[in-house]
C-alpha cells in the first residue's frame, strides 16, 4: 500500500508532521550544485530542462513555510500579497523574499517572516529543509519548514500582505485538492489548489505539492 493510501486523520498533527519531516527533509540547506539538473520547480511543470546558465544566473530566496501547532490538527499559514506590489500582486504565498549577503535561508526566511507579518522568530522552530524550487521568473527559492507554535499576534506590512489565513494541513496534503492546470495560451502548466474563495496556486502550490511529495507520497 503506498504511503499517500495510507494517510489518516491522526498524520496531520503537529507532532506526527515533524516526525515525517525531521525524518524526510534535509537538515542543512542543500548545496546549491550548478552541474544538477534535477531541481524542481516551474520548468518541470513545462517539461523542459533548466539550462545551465538559468541556474547560474537564478537569485537566491528563501521562504518559511509555517506549520502551525494547534493541538486537534496543524494548519499552513498562508499570506495574500498586497494588492499593490508591482510584481505578483494579490497572489497568495509563503512569507519570504531575497536571501541578503551573508544571509543564510533559515534567517532570510525568519527575517522576512517578521517584516512581513509579524511573526517573530520566538514561535519558529525551523525543522527542516526542502530542496530548492526554481520560478520562471529566475528565483531559487530554498524552503524552510518549521513549527509555529501558537498562540500569536500578527501585524501585517500593508505594503506587502494584504491578509494572512490559514488552511489544514490535511487538505493540502491530499493530492485529490492538487489540480494540474495548463494553459491554452503557452502550454504551460501548474498546481492549483483551491479553498473556499482563495486560489493557491503557481509556485507556492508548486512547493506545497513537493512537501507532499516528500512527506506523504
Amino acid at each position: 500500500m503506498s504511503a499517500s493510501a495510507d494517510i489518516s486523520q491522526q498524520d496531520f498533527g503537529a507532532e506526527a508532521f515533524r516526525a515525517r519531516a525531521e525524518a524526510r527533509l534535509f537538515r542543512e540547506q542543500p548545496q546549491f550544485d550548478l552541474d544538477s539538473g534535477k531541481y524542481g520547480g516551474d520548468h518541470v511543470l513545462w517539461g523542459r530542462q533548466m539550462p545551465l546558465d538559468k541556474l547560474a544566473q537564478s537569485k537566491g530566496a528563501a521562504v518559511l513555510v509555517p506549520i502551525v501547532a494547534h493541538p486537534r490538527e496543524a494548519t499552513i499559514l498562508l499570506t495574500q500579497r498586497a494588492a499593490s506590489l508591482r510584481n505578483h500582486s494579490g497572489q497568495i504565498a509563503f512569507p519570504g523574499g531575497r536571501i541578503d549577503g551573508g544571509e543564510s535561508a533559515v534567517q532570510a526566511a525568519l527575517r522576512e517572516a517578521e517584516e512581513e507579518i509579524g511573526l517573530t522568530e520566538r514561535h519558529i522552530e525551523p525543522i527542516g529543509h526542502m530542496d530548492y524550487y526554481f520560478t520562471g521568473t529566475g528565483y531559487r527559492i530554498s524552503p524552510v519548514v518549521a513549527i509555529v507554535k501558537p498562540p500569536f499576534d500578527l501585524t501585517l506590512n500593508p505594503d506587502e500582505v494584504d491578509s494572512v489565513f490559514e488552511v489544514p494541513l490535511s487538505f493540502l496534503m491530499q493530492p485529490a485538492n492538487h489540480q494540474r492546470i495548463r494553459r491554452k495560451e503557452d502550454g504551460r502548466s501548474f498546481y492549483a489548489m483551491p479553498f473556499g474563495d482563495r486560489y493557491i496556486w503557481g509556485a507556492t502550490a508548486g512547493m506545497l505539492r513537493g512537501l507532499y511529495e516528500s512527506l506523504y507520497g
